[in-house]
């Protein structure tokens, strides 16, 4: 769930991550309370995991890219992938080291990863991708092909739409952030520009009386 994206005007730097990491630093209690599990009002998006579950299998490990509070991550060891979790904030993390204790995670970026070239066997980014700006998703799916070993493969989850929500001031809380909503067909085509093979593309249709009132889709990918 959390990372990158936000000021359009810095699309070449970062200081969207700043941003994206002080937003969640400062929501990081009030947002796993409202996320606590892929619990029963799931069941599609848990599918959806577990064919990436089968497609990776239990041998190689697999990165969960934004993993905020881990409940994606913990899902995820649960179906037998050899997972760990990778965030920006620092609030995030400590909540899913407390509520996770058997699992790792680590501080880092999507856009700059401290791992070596073919040396994953999957990577999620579960709305992760969202605060990344248009024009640095090239720069996230090279980094994110180049720590997968050939034939890794690459879970994308994120909102349909053409228009960003702005979250202003969630909880009560002074802070304010962008979550881009994007097209599945431009998204699948930067990864095929970056070296992948798009394999399932999947839209949920918005449910008014779900949190998903807005389509949703997930990519499955390979390198």
């Amino acid at each position: 769930m959390t990372h990158d994206t936000h000021d359009t005007h810095d699309t070449h730097g970062t200081g969207f991550l700043d941003t994206t990491r002080t937003f969640y630093d400062a929501i990081a209690e009030d947002y796993a309370d409202l996320h606590r599990s892929m619990g029963a009002g799931t069941p599609l998006d848990r599918a959806l995991m577990g064919a990436f579950a089968e497609l990776v299998g239990p041998q190689g490990e697999v990165a969960d890219l934004g993993c905020g509070p881990g409940r994606v991550t913990a899902h995820l060891a649960s179906l037998g992938l050899r997972v760990f979790g990778l965030d920006l904030s620092a609030s995030m993390l400590e909540i899913a080291r407390r509520e996770h204790p058997g699992l790792r995670f680590e501080q880092g970026s999507m856009l700059e990863l401290d791992l070596p070239d073919g040396s994953l066997a999957g990577a999620v980014s579960w709305y992760s991708s969202i605060h990344t700006p248009w024009e640095r998703l090239p720069d996230l799916f090279g980094e994110v092909r180049r720590v997968l070993a050939p034939g890794g493969h690459f879970l994308l989850g994120f909102q349909v739409g053409d228009e960003p929500l702005r979250l202003d001031r969630p909880f009560g809380r002074p802070v304010a952030l962008d979550f881009e909503r994007r097209q599945p067909e431009p998204v699948a085509r930067l990864l095929e520009e970056a070296g992948f093979t798009v394999l399932s593309r999947t839209v949920r249709i918005q449910e008014e009386d779900t949190s998903a009132k807005v389509p949703q889709a997930c990519l499955i990918a390979r390198r």
